[in-house]
This record gives structure tokens, sequence and C-alpha cells, in this order.
């Protein structure tokens, strides 16, 4: 299927970090879900096969744009040669209203076929995009970064995440094996926090290790085993600060994360106290749809009207 995606698409996917064959897995996947039964029935009944015409995809509302490229490859797949697509904006830039982001012309129905599944991850992936940049002008000027987490939608982290870094801000870990956080219900297992951290060093010592912790003697702790990144569960701003103390101490050997609780209300107060990361699962869990339209723009004869 590769052979018929624009040279661009892809180019504009891998610019992003984004791996076509995993982005093919999930727009294959999304398509079975509107043809497991067979071609669009109302598209086949009401437009010419020959039918040939020009969609464009249209902003409702300002925003901060992902996943133009993705949209692009679902007009590609199922054109499958057919259909011509004009990325004509850049992830990671506000769109306005009205603004042409894609254009894409070919069989009408092939068009009207990839619509909903194109808008369905170009809509979620620059909603999350959009919030995380409100996120991040939150806390502008504090030097604290806002980071995503893995409380992502099956199948999509890694355009989620992707959408993340669109919108300003900065990935955690991708999944559970190319980072280690050692949370609450492992120290009660392993009886202490530098017991754990203890033994996640020793079983995996080329990983990064984050330790979660809910009071300031647990921070204490954490440092003293040797911790550089640790959370801060839930902590209120005068707790925060208190580590954020401890952790200057060590002359910048230890980074903290503030975690749990977090509104854009006080982000800008718990990113004062001086921490390096918010934690905001939010991001991708919550974030609300940018409103973008697919318009049809041309609508030509058929050739057999043409040719009449």
């Amino acid at each position: 299927m590769s052979g018929s995606i624009d040279p661009a698409i892809l180019d504009a996917l891998q610019a992003g970090g984004l791996s076509p064959a995993m982005v093919a897995d999930v727009v294959d996947r999304a398509l079975a879900e509107d043809l497991a039964d067979g071609p669009d029935v109302t598209t086949a009944a009401t437009i010419a096969a020959d039918q040939e015409g020009q969609v464009d995809a249209v902003p409702r509302e300002a925003g901060v744009l992902a996943g133009l490229a993705v949209a692009g490859y679902v007009f590609a797949v199922v054109g499958q040669g057919r259909v011509r697509v004009r990325l004509m904006a850049t992830d990671g830039a506000i769109v306005r209203p009205g603004e042409v982001l894609l254009s894409a012309s070919g069989p009408v129905r092939d068009l009207l076929t990839a619509e909903r599944t194109a808008l369905n991850l170009l809509t979620h992936l620059s909603g999350v995009a959009t919030l995380t940049r409100i996120w991040t002008d939150a806390v502008r000027g504090s030097g604290a970064s806002v980071r995503d987490t893995r409380k992502t939608l099956p199948g999509l982290r890694a355009l989620e995440k992707y959408a993340v870094r669109c919108g300003g801000g900065v990935n955690h870990r991708m999944s559970l094996s190319d980072a280690a956080l050692i949370k609450d219900n492992h120290v009660a297992a392993a009886g202490s926090v530098s017991k754990a951290f203890e033994l996640v060093r020793a079983a995996a010592p080329e990983l990064p290790v984050e330790v979660e912790v809910d009071t300031v003697a647990q921070c204490e702790e954490a440092i003293g085993a040797g911790a550089e990144l640790i959370l801060l569960d839930n902590m209120n701003l005068a707790e925060l600060r208190s580590c954020v103390a401890l952790a200057a101490a060590t002359g910048g050997r230890v980074k903290l994360e503030a975690s749990g609780g977090l509104s854009l209300q006080i982000a800008a107060a718990v990113a004062g106290t001086g921490v390096d990361y918010l934690a905001v699962g939010s991001l991708t869990h919550s974030a609300p749809v940018l409103d973008i339209g697919l318009d049809l723009t041309y609508l030509g004869a058929t050739h057999a009207g043409a040719d009449g």
C-alpha cells in the first residue's frame, strides 16, 4: 500500500517522528470498523462511480494542529492512487477558522468514504495538541515543562504523544519497559522507598528510574537512595517547596515532577514552586476535539454527463 502514498505524506510523518507502519496499522483498523460489512452504502447509492470532486479540511475554531499527515494518509489509503492530497498547513501551527488545512481530490466515493476516519484522527489529535498548548502557556516563564502520562487511548499512544509534542509538551515513557516508575504499590511490596529503588536499579541499571512519593520524608529518602527523578504525588504548595529545597541541595542532580490534583487554575502556582515537570494525564484522556469540518468544494460532472 505504501506505493500509493504520496511521498510528501510519508515525509511529513517521518519528520514528526511517526512510523508510517504504525500509522498504517492505526488507519487500517479504523477503516475496518467502517467497512467491515462492505462499502459505504449511502455513498454508493447517491454518488456515481466516476464522479470526481474535491474536499477541504477547514477548522471551525482556532487551535493547534496535529495529525494532518495522518488524515492525508487515510485519504491516500482509501483512494489507492486515485486521490491526490495536498497538505496546506504544518503540525504544531496555530490554525484559524476558515483556513484550508488539507485538500483532497479524486473520486467522490473515495473522499466521502475516508471522511470520518480522517476527521476522527485529525480532530482528536489537534484537540490534544490544543489542550497541551493551553497548559504550556499557563506555566510559561516558570522553567517547568508539561509532561504527558500513559493515560492514553488503547492503540493511539504514539499518535497522542506526538500530538502532545505538537502542543509544546514533553513525553514521559512510551511503555512499561523503556523507563521505570516506582509507585506506591511497588513501595508497599518492597517494604520501603529505598528498597524499591535498590531493586529496580539492580534489575535495570541502564534505564531511567522515577520514584513516586507522597510525603516530604519519602522525598528525602528517595534522594538519599540515589533517585534522580522524583514524582511528588498530590502534595500541596508548601510540601512541593520543601521538596524543591531538598532537590536544590543536590546541586541539580535531582529533578522533580508534580502530579495529582493538578488543574489549569493552579498550574502557574505549582510551576512557581520550582518543580521541573507537571504530569498532566488530562492532555490525552480528557482533551476535547478541535472542531474541523470537511467541505465539498468542487463536484465535477461525471464522465457520462460530460460525454452527453
